[in-house]
């Protein structure tokens, strides 16, 4: 059975176009005329496509070579790569907005250039063909999405470090800067009493100095521990630095916020089990500042007013609490 070259010609656009993601299953006839109104470009490698800030109006696909998406710069590893048969650029055209990433061919690249004025002929044209770029559009959100979502997690994940101490689990100063003064706030404008307690470990680094890092880095975390478990879980604890912690007490007044901080004393001084090893007992005394918020106060005066209640503490003799 013999084939016309009209048929053979026919059956080489359809293999030519299959390859391409906007073109697959498109009938040649139908868009061969639209087809002559596009134009073809060569990068080199290295070379930019396209960027935020600059007005795009083309889609682009890679007839040879290879494309890479980057987000903020060229410098950041690549987002995708974008290898023969994809299209780039067809997200600021929809949009009609500036592309969102960087574009850039890794090697010589040969692209196929689409005019948004022929690619909506091209819709115009073909069923097949908007059924293509639908399908694309829904993969780019999918991956846009996908990749917003592994953000958000690389984001708390950081957000979780930034903010905890890393020896004792408690929140670090960064948290406290970050929490405290709105929760102050809170109870300042709901009338509310609200008091702040620091918290010092008794001549730390004499402690240190006989016995070591690690087991100082061990009292500290004990210390914690006692701290967690005896103040509610609404009160706001952190390791304020060092061997200090400061305790926020929402809805607790000055003289309730002594008799808490003198059973708090009590429960560290003396022996202290270090649960990392039974064997191990630790002498740790502790000191302690207790202020309540004045009125017209804010977070920085209720953390001097608890800062110099310590101070009072500790040149009492330490090992007492202070207001």
């Amino acid at each position: 059975m013999s084939t016309s070259s009209a048929e053979l010609n026919s059956d080489y656009k359809k293999s030519l176009l299959a390859g391409l993601e906007l073109f697959k299953g498109v009938q040649p006839d139908d868009v061969q005329a639209l087809l002559q109104d596009c134009d073809r470009v060569d990068l080199d490698g290295g070379e930019l496509l396209l960027s935020p800030g600059d007005k795009n109006e083309n889609v682009y696909i890679i007839l040879s070579g290879e494309l890479t998406i980057h987000v903020e710069s060229i410098d950041t590893p690549s987002l995708a790569t974008m290898e023969v048969g994809a299209c780039v650029g067809e997200m600021s055209i929809i949009e009609d907005r500036d592309p969102s990433a960087f574009v850039l061919a890794t090697q010589p690249t040969h692209l196929l250039v689409i005019h948004k004025n022929v690619l909506w002929d091209m819709v115009n044209a073909s069923h097949e063909f908007s059924k293509n770029l639908l399908i694309v559009l829904s993969e780019r959100v999918r991956s846009h999405n996908r990749f917003i979502a592994e953000s958000i997690g690389d984001w708390r994940k950081f957000q979780k470090h930034a903010t905890t101490d890393a020896l004792t689990g408690l929140g670090n100063r960064h948290a406290m800067e970050e929490f405290f003064p709105r929760e102050v706030k809170r109870c300042a404008q709901n009338n509310h009493d609200v008091s702040l307690v620091m918290v010092d470990v008794d001549q730390f680094k004499l402690f240190n100095d006989k016995f070591g890092h690690v087991a100082g880095d061990r009292a500290l975390s004990a210390v914690a521990r006692i701290l967690r478990k005896q103040f509610r879980p609404r009160d706001l604890l952190v390791r304020y630095g060092g061997d200090e912690f400061s305790v926020l007490l929402p809805g607790v007044s000055a003289s309730e916020s002594l008799i808490i901080a003198e059973r708090v004393r009590a429960a560290v001084s003396g022996s202290t089990e270090d649960s990392n090893d039974s064997l191990i007992r630790i002498s740790i005394k502790i000191s302690m500042g207790v202020a309540e918020l004045k009125d017209g106060g804010n977070f920085e005066s209720l953390l001097r007013d608890s800062d110099a209640a310590l101070y009072r503490a500790k040149n009492a003799g330490r090992n007492r609490v202070s207001n």
